[in-house]
């Protein structure tokens, strides 16, 4: 079996010195793949959105190809991987996998060629994604829940994340991403594979270390809001059947978010306070059927579980405005901006 091309895009913002070590880390994976086949070719895009550090700089001293991306256009992540394959093809058009990769994460060493061996055995398969792993969880419980959000299931799975290993003849069958989505535009990009039999798999492999940065309350709020905005977004895509894509997600957000408090807040006159108990226990519950499936099904350790179901559940409300943000937006006719979680 011949040794595949592989290329790489990263896309960032003012990522400094993660950057830096995002682009060290596969330098030499790509090359040394690439070398086997047809010598000595730098197949590294880095895909910069209006930096105003050094991060334009400091991939070109690595000698890494960098897209300047245009300012007038609004900045999403899509629109970033998009023009990162386009360039990577002109550069080398015999690229048969593309690794893209957020310029806060680092590649393992030793996962390009375990995910490219994957996609060559399986030509069902359009993406592989591994295991990403937040570098510092013990720094804020908000870089631990993003930890404990990354173990997800191994096996098919629908959506993969922002750092994955695809193939490049699928992305150009569905015609890459979505450059108008601001968010949840992988899961998004999966629909329109699986629409066209193409297989996501999770193997069970290091993949990369991710640094959230997150150290504030208000810092995982946005993060969420833009979770809730990528639901609603996902759902008026794709929504309807067979797909029902982030329906049963923006229901329990609009139920938990807004109904149940609402209904509970004009019913405290008659029930004298009582609505707003029960509604509590109603909290309470979801709560500890969360934490339970966690905790016996995912096989999450007990405070891991505990915690997750606990930020899981309080999720709705700032989902809720993301839901709201999504549909004004809409309504109004704007394109939306960047919801950033990052000081």
């Amino acid at each position: 079996m011949n040794s595949p091309q592989i290329g790489l895009v990263a896309i960032g913002r003012n990522e400094g010195k993660h950057l830096e070590a995002c682009l060290n880390s596969v330098i030499g994976q790509v090359n040394n793949i690439v070398y086997s086949v047809i010598g000595q070719v730098n197949n590294i895009v880095y895909v910069d959105s209006g930096s105003t550090d050094d991060s334009v700089n400091t991939a070109k001293s690595l000698g890494v190809e960098v897209v300047n991306l245009d300012l007038s256009i609004p900045f999403t992540a899509a629109r970033s991987r998009n023009a990162g394959l386009e360039r990577l093809l002109q550069i080398n058009p015999q690229v048969e996998f593309v690794q893209f990769v957020d310029g806060d994460c680092a590649i393992v060493d030793g996962w390009l060629a375990s995910a490219s061996q994957v996609l060559q055995t399986n030509s069902t398969v359009a993406v592989v994604c591994g295991r990403r792993r937040e570098r510092f969880p013990e720094q804020s419980i908000y870089n631990k829940l993003c930890d404990i959000e990354w173990q997800t299931p191994i096996g098919e799975a629908k959506y993969c994340g922002g750092d994955a290993l695809m193939r490049v003849e699928a992305l150009q069958q569905v015609g890459g991403f979505n450059p108008r989505l601001i968010a949840g535009e992988e899961p998004e990009l999966c629909v329109r594979l699986r629409q066209h039999n193409w297989q996501i798999l999770r193997i069970d492999q290091e993949m990369t270390l991710h640094d959230a940065q997150m150290f504030s309350f208000g810092q995982w709020w946005k993060r969420s809001l833009r979770s809730g905005h990528a639901y609603a977004e996902g759902n008026w895509l794709h929504g309807k059947a067979p797909e029902y894509h982030w329906v049963k997600e923006t229901r329990s957000i609009w139920l938990w978010g807004l109904l149940l408090p609402a209904i509970a807040l004009i019913l405290v006159p008659m029930t004298r306070g009582i609505s707003l108990l029960v509604v509590l226990a109603g909290y309470l519950l979801i709560t500890y059927k969360t934490y339970k499936y966690y905790y016996k099904n995912r096989n999450f350790p007990r405070q891991d579980a505990l915690l997750y179901a606990f930020f899981c559940v309080l999720a709705k409300f700032p989902q809720m405005f993301g839901q709201v943000k999504f549909y004004l937006g809409r309504w109004q006719g704007k394109q939306q901006q960047l919801i950033e979680y990052k000081n």
